[in-house]
């Protein structure tokens, strides 16, 4: 896939680090994605340091992104589902949508609007590449 894929990731405290992998993991087949198409895993900046978000992403070797609560919420016009919980919380609809948006830059767009677990919830971003002219 030529695609660079982010997965914004919310979750709870106390979620395993195998239940945040399974979720990103299963985001990824949802639109025909391989593992190693994922570029990176983006998290509030605040949560990034958390070691089950840390042992999820370097499962995919990766380390967490980190997203400063600036460049989630200015990520907010383009979420498309929303949480009355998280928007109280963190200013945003969705903070893996915002996560994963913010982390894939602009020009970026959601390939996969939130989806969740038990404790935890997972969207995915796309920046496409910026075809060359020789």
């Amino acid at each position: 896939m030529s695609d660079r894929i982010v997965a914004g990731v919310g979750f709870r405290r106390g979620t395993g680090a195998d239940e945040i992998a399974a979720l990103i993991t299963c985001a990824l087949g949802t639109i025909g994605a391989a593992r190693t198409d994922l570029a990176a895993i983006a998290t509030a900046a605040d949560r990034a340091a958390e070691p089950s978000i840390r042992q999820a992403a370097s499962e995919f070797g990766l380390s967490p992104c980190p997203v400063e609560p600036r460049a989630l919420e200015a990520c907010d016009p383009n979420i498309v589902t929303r949480s009355a919980r998280i928007e109280r919380l963190r200013g945003v609809g969705s903070l893996a949508e915002a996560a994963a948006l913010a982390a894939a830059g602009p020009g970026s767009h959601l390939a996969l609007p939130r989806i969740a677990s038990g404790g935890a919830t997972c969207a995915l971003a796309v920046l496409h590449p910026i075809a060359r002219h020789t």
